[in-house]
């Protein structure tokens, strides 16, 4: 009798775990035909991007000259391409970046895992951490991000960037001397330890310093500068070039530029 009772409750528990599994089978490959019916990707991204809006936020800013600025509409499009799309933390890390529990749960240049005791060191002694009262004050603001290549040799843009609220410039891009292509304004500063400029009086003295950081080592070279440590790189940059160079020799990469 044992045995049959046994038997009996061996095969309930089986019975059980198959209709699970054929549930969870099921769902999975619904969850599969309802992405590749949609026209959005996995991601949530639209398949087909074409940048327009729908027609509603299209006609509520339909009436905006060109190049005008338009109250919202970054967070339309963005909205409009990426359902999924929000606003999980501020701008910039401050006092308040211990309540954003998503971006703790992940490690640089994710989230901030691991990092909170360094980043409150900095935020202690840190005077500003926002954009200025001016700029935050604007019901809308024009954004340009300048990049470092070439291509703006001889574009004479200098005064076109510079009319833009916020100019964005990246890692030791140069200005002086290049005001009529690139513009004077610099707005934010953005940077990480091997591409900054290594000496204070190289930045413009009314940018903000911005650090992307894309591994530990970025926050704790942070901190040696906010506290004015002797500042130890977060990469051993000789040795990483007596690697390149080897590659370089073993025609595995080319030196273009002669400088490794």
């Amino acid at each position: 009798m044992g045995l049959l009772v046994f038997v009996r409750n061996l095969l309930l528990a089986l019975c059980l775990f198959l209709v699970l599994g054929f549930l969870y089978y099921s769902a999975w490959k619904l969850h599969l035909l309802q992405w590749e019916d949609s026209k959005y990707d996995r991601l949530g991204f639209l398949l087909k991007l074409d940048s327009k809006l729908p027609a509603e936020l299209a006609t509520k800013y339909a009436n905006f000259s060109e190049g005008a600025c338009k109250p919202g509409y970054a967070s339309a499009l963005m909205t409009a391409i990426f359902p999924r799309f929000s606003k999980p933390a501020p701008m910039f890390l401050d006092n308040s970046f211990r309540k954003w529990a998503r971006i703790r749960e992940f490690v640089p240049p994710f989230g901030i895992k691991g990092q909170d005791n360094l980043i409150k060191a900095i935020l202690s002694v840190t005077k500003e951490y926002r954009l200025t009262p001016a700029l935050d004050s604007l019901r809308c603001r024009r954004c340009i991000i300048v990049g470092n290549g070439g291509v703006l040799a001889n574009k004479s843009l200098g005064s076109r960037i510079d009319d833009y609220d916020i100019v964005v410039r990246l890692n030791s891009a140069p200005v002086k001397g290049f005001e009529k292509d690139v513009g004077s304004k610099t707005t934010l500063r953005i940077t990480y330890p091997e591409g900054a400029m290594q000496r204070p009086e190289q930045y413009e003295r009314d940018s903000l310093f911005v650090l992307a950081g894309f591994k530990w080592q970025d926050f704790k070279w942070l901190k040696y500068i906010v506290y004015k440590e002797r500042v130890s790189w977060t990469h051993n940059i000789q040795r990483e070039k007596e690697f390149l160079r080897k590659l370089v020799k073993a025609r595995v990469i080319t030196d273009l530029s002669s400088g490794i």
